[in-house]
């Protein structure tokens, strides 16, 4: 049904065609960034083309960029950000064990495909449509080429990680199985300032907050937020450095490059945010996140020293205190992590989408995720009895 490569085009619907793009710089990006709803920037056509064009993304990573597109004429009325993927690393959607079934029973797990922001759990669209009259509609022919697709492919799979609910009631049915996990958000009440989102807090809670806090000021480093375009030229080797430090200690492969965070910095400078954590002048930790027009993100942290309460300081509360000065309703901090309920993060339901090729193998996961899903909501609940907050404490 869908062409790989720029050349030949199949109609859907005319006047509508569907084209798969190897890079995504084929793509005109205010074309594309007129989809993305939000200002969402892990979804713009910078940041995706940053990661592509910095060497982020390659094949021996088991990333190989296959964006679909979807066009009325010259004008592009919908697109995916999509992968051909030669592993599950980088993806937070675990599915380590399907791929392990499915190749003990003598069958290719991989390539598998996988409409995603590579490297990055955060919540959005998949499908991007825009905003119009037809959206819902374009949304059903995207979800229906992605299964047309990896049919004609001859796939095993294909998988829409962390996408919303107006992607969901496109994804909902026709074979997809729907997948359920669990992140921790914090969302602003309307409080003015940090303090009275720390009066909101349970006495324990606010108390352990405000030490946490003491133990880094008491230490002499100083943190502050900074945009893009305010952070000093020379000082991201030593951010990027500190990201590469962090995963190397935790055994894992660093592989956004120095280039990728200039070339946010340079092109999202509103975009992306740093928290420069400083002791006598010196860059001794960071936390790098990025924003949309209503969402912070946090994303990367390294250090090259061990000051109690650091790493909630520059990760968290700089973080919470952002989105009270800017405005902004949510806080998504990054995946999993129980410690992040006692400083204000609350569990939240995430959600993905899969089709498996094979109706059997189809059958055999739904069965699981039935289980899972009853696991999870439980697991949830539970949490919820530990929530920071008095009112839900009933103070």
């Amino acid at each position: 049904m869908i062409a790989r490569g720029d050349v030949s085009e199949s109609p859907i619907g005319a006047p509508m065609r569907l084209q798969i793009h190897q890079r995504i710089d084929e793509i005109s990006a205010a074309q594309w960034d007129a989809l993305v709803p939000d200002g969402n920037p892990f979804l713009a056509h910078a940041f995706l083309d940053a990661l592509e064009a910095e060497h982020c993304l390659r094949s021996d990573y088991g990333w190989t960029p296959h964006h679909l597109t979807l066009h009325a004429d010259d004008d592009l009325i919908g697109a995916v950000p999509l992968y051909l993927k030669g592993n599950s690393h980088g993806e937070f959607v675990f599915d380590w064990a399907w791929a392990n079934a499915w190749e003990q029973a003598g069958h290719s797990y991989y390539p598998k495909l996988l409409a995603a922001v590579p490297y990055s759990p955060v919540n959005g669209p998949r499908l991007l449509v825009g905003s119009n009259d037809a959206a819902s509609s374009r949304r059903v022919v995207l979800a229906q080429a992605l299964r047309e697709h990896v049919d004609k492919l001859g796939l095993s799979s294909v998988h829409v990680n962390f996408t919303n609910a107006d992607d969901a009631a496109a994804l909902g049915g026709d074979g997809w199985l729907r997948r359920e996990d669990t992140q921790f958000h914090w969302r602003n009440r309307d409080w003015p300032d940090f303090d009275a989102f720390l009066a909101a807090l349970t006495a324990k809670k606010r108390k352990n907050l405000r030490q946490e806090r003491a133990h880094v000021a008491s230490a002499g480093v100083r943190c502050a937020m900074k945009h893009g375009d305010e952070v000093a030229e020379q000082d991201w080797s030593a951010i990027h450095r500190l990201y590469v430090s962090t995963f190397e200690d935790h055994g894992n492969l660093p592989v956004l490059t120095e280039g990728f965070f200039r070339r946010l910095a340079s092109t999202m400078p509103k975009r992306v945010i740093v928290c420069e954590c400083r002791h006598r002048d010196q860059l001794v930790a960071m936390a790098l996140f990025l924003r949309s027009n209503e969402t912070l993100y946090g994303r990367y942290w390294g250090a090259r020293v061990d000051v109690p309460g650091l790493h909630f300081e520059a990760c968290y509360y700089q973080g919470i205190d952002y989105c009270l000065r800017h405005g902004l309703r949510t806080f998504e901090p990054g995946a999993q992590g129980e410690h992040k309920i006692a400083r204000g993060f609350l569990p939240t339901a995430t959600q993905s989408f899969h089709y498996l090729r094979d109706e059997g193998f189809r059958l055999a996961v739904a069965d699981y995720l039935r289980r899972e899903t009853v696991s999870r909501r439980a697991y949830r609940a539970d949490l919820m009895l530990r929530s920071p907050y008095r009112d839900d404490a009933g103070e």
